[in-house]
């Protein structure tokens, strides 16, 4: 069997086992193998790697590796410019967009918060999310190593932490999103865009003393909810300030 030595960097050793971590291995791999078999058969999803490097020669997922190559596969590049060594994908998404999976439903309306389209992928299966991140170029965030192996997923995250506030700042810093953000654009609850409206065209939806009390009003062009800067504003707009900071 043909061998290949490998040697992952950073993050990308969080799916290796530990003795493989942070140095160079040999691994066998199956004879005309491409270098994204063999790196996913190793454990890493290729959704999370951004430049592999055979030989020191920048490749792209289909070269097929041979006996004795030096595989050195790295990580996305968050403030880098490596564009001139990508081979990987024809460019980079210009318009963040997401697509969460079923278990990052609280990571999907911070997100929303922050004025990034998210679709929450509730009641979808794997097939569904894969194709949907595909076709409206959506960058797919999941806990999930397999459903980020999908040959359709060209663009995807791997989000390692549990809560949702880490969750949040582990993306807004590795996408490097917080220039991109729009607090208060969209609605958290269904992802619409969120539009100004005057009291008389929200006054038959308003509870309690709300007309009475507010005068700036905005509806979600998706769900028609009403939104107003009531007493959760203050807090909304702290777990905003924080998320914003986490950038610093």
């Amino acid at each position: 069997m043909p061998t290949a030595e490998f040697r992952f960097y950073e993050e990308l050793n969080d799916f290796l086992p530990e003795f493989r971590r942070k140095h160079s291995f040999r691994y066998g791999f199956a004879d005309n193998a491409t270098v994204k078999h063999a790196i996913e058969a190793l454990g890493v999803p290729h959704t999370e790697v951004e430049l592999i490097l055979v030989n020191g020669v920048s490749v792209d997922f289909s070269h097929r590796i041979e006996d004795g190559d030096r595989v050195s596969a790295y990580p996305v590049f968050e403030s880098l410019d490596v564009t001139p060594l990508l081979k990987l994908r024809p460019e980079p998404l210009r318009v963040m967009r997401f697509i969460t999976d079923a278990h990052l439903g609280a990571l999907a309306k911070r997100l929303r918060l922050l004025g990034f389209d998210t679709r929450h992928a509730a009641a979808l299966d794997d097939a569904e999310i894969a194709s949907i991140s595909a076709s409206e170029r959506r960058v797919l965030l999941t806990r999930d190593r397999e459903l980020l192996k999908r040959r359709q997923i060209s663009h995807g995250c791997y989000i390692r932490q549990s809560a949702p506030k880490l969750q949040l700042a582990y993306v807004m810093q590795r996408l490097d999103l917080r220039r991109a953000a729009r607090p208060f654009s969209r609605c958290v609850e269904c992802n619409g865009i969120l539009e100004e409206s005057n009291l008389e065209a929200v006054a038959d939806r308003l509870p309690g003393d709300v007309a009475r009390r507010f005068r700036r009003f905005w509806t979600c062009a998706g769900c028609e909810r009403v939104y107003w800067r009531g007493s959760h504003y203050q807090s909304l707009s702290m777990r905003v300030a924080k998320a914003l900071e986490d950038q610093e």
